[in-house]
């Protein structure tokens, strides 16, 4: 399977995924997402052994006629194969590249094959080249270990615009008793429509020419540090408060903008224990499994952790072999410092919150002669927002 045949079967197949979100089957959904999955799997194993292949070329052992059982008398060697026994891995071509290390032609096969767009030349100055998924995966670590919500909201990785039926309500026809004589009502729900789009997100990382010797394996776990801090933060603060403008839509944004907001308690000085437990039952019933407490380190040890019942009891139960800092009514309770001091989130975010990556994650390169460093621009392309506002509740202090 060539990549031009691969590229026309996998858009046909994301149509079709399109068309049955759009229409609401979701089951049918899945088993297209699973072929699109499948599909891709298969054509990325064509690739790696087309890879290995032109690795073999570098690698052939050179011939040395008296280590041959035949020595033919006269034989002179004329010269010889340079092996090559490294491993080669889009990991290591990233980190080369990146750092502007030259690549021999096992490692060219493997760049081109994750970046068609954009084949290698050996002047790579202000080169895009794609993240490897490795690294992505080490630098979502690094950014859920700072921002835990970034962990714990469904994700998707779906290219192009995604639409979901959102369900809003039962205008009538809800379930309810009725005598023998009455005509049992017709069901009437209303609907809304999610549409994921796409917003950039851009984080820049400048690192000077000195620090940019640094060796090819110390590269990747740098630049996971340097990027995870910098995009968790961005990402966790448009989750939790995003515009929905130039940014996703974030959970308080959409709690704020319902009439009378009836997701959001109030209170005068400080968090009592009656403002949990009211906010505790805005949660649906069906999102309250899994609900978890959000709240800053402020917040937390300022507020939460000196909070008593009716009993003088503390309601904040230390607990960090469970997730998260501790618990409260059972509840995970977790550090998340893109709130505000005296907000306390209440959300179970798993099934209340969508994010849509439609782009991977890229780098791009470039550098500054004068200043003499380099700045490794990362950006990716996605979007989020609200599936149901009752998995959420917000505690803030009152205006004024």
């Amino acid at each position: 399977m060539n990549r031009e045949k691969y590229l026309q079967m996998r858009n046909a197949l994301m149509t079709e995924a399109q068309n049955l979100l759009n229409e609401g089957k979701f089951e049918e959904m899945k088993a297209k997402k699973a072929e699109i999955e499948k599909l891709d799997s298969d054509f990325e194993a064509i690739a790696t052994e087309q890879a290995n292949l032109a690795a073999l070329e570098n690698k052939a052992v050179p011939y040395n006629p008296e280590n041959s059982a035949v020595n033919p008398i006269g034989a002179k060697v004329v010269g010889t194969t340079e092996q090559d026994n490294s491993k080669v891995d889009y990991e290591t071509v990233f980190a080369k590249v990146a750092l502007k290390r030259p690549l021999n032609n096992a490692e060219i096969e493997v760049y081109n094959k994750y970046n068609p767009e954009n084949a290698y030349t050996h002047n790579t100055t202000n080169t895009e080249i794609m993240i490897p998924e490795t690294v992505i995966a080490g630098i979502m670590k690094e950014a859920v270990e700072l921002h835990p919500i970034l962990g714990d909201v469904r994700k998707l990785g779906i290219k192009g615009i995604v639409k979901f039926v959102k369900h809003t309500g039962i205008v009538a026809g809800d379930a309810k008793y009725y005598t023998e004589s009455q005509v049992v009502e017709d069901e009437e729900n209303t609907f809304g429509e999610i549409v994921l789009g796409g917003h950039e997100l851009s984080k820049s990382v400048t690192v000077s020419w000195k620090l940019q010797e640094m060796a090819v394996s110390d590269f990747i776990p740098f630049i996971q540090e340097e990027l995870g801090e910098r995009i968790g933060a961005a990402k966790a603060h448009a989750i939790v408060r995003g515009n929905g403008t130039d940014q996703p839509t974030g959970i308080i944004t959409a709690l704020k903008a319902q009439t009378l907001t009836p997701q959001i308690k109030t209170y005068a000085t400080t968090p009592g224990y009656s403002d949990l437990t009211a906010a505790m039952a805005k949660i649906a019933s069906e999102f309250a499994g899994g609900v978890k407490f959000y709240v800053n380190t402020s917040t937390l040890w300022n507020n939460l952790a000196n909070l008593l019942d009716g009993q003088n009891r503390p309601i904040f139960i230390p607990d960090p072999t469970s997730g998260g800092v501790g618990r409260i009514f059972g509840k995970v309770v977790e550090v998340e410092d893109a709130l505000l001091d005296g907000e306390i989130l209440l959300g179970n975010s798993a099934k209340g919150y969508i994010v849509n990556t439609q782009e991977q994650m890229r780098l791009v390169t470039e550098q500054h002669a004068k200043a003499r460093t380099t700045d490794f621009v990362a950006y990716e392309v996605n979007d989020g927002n609200v599936l149901a506002e009752k998995a959420f509740a917000l505690i803030e202090k009152a205006a004024g």
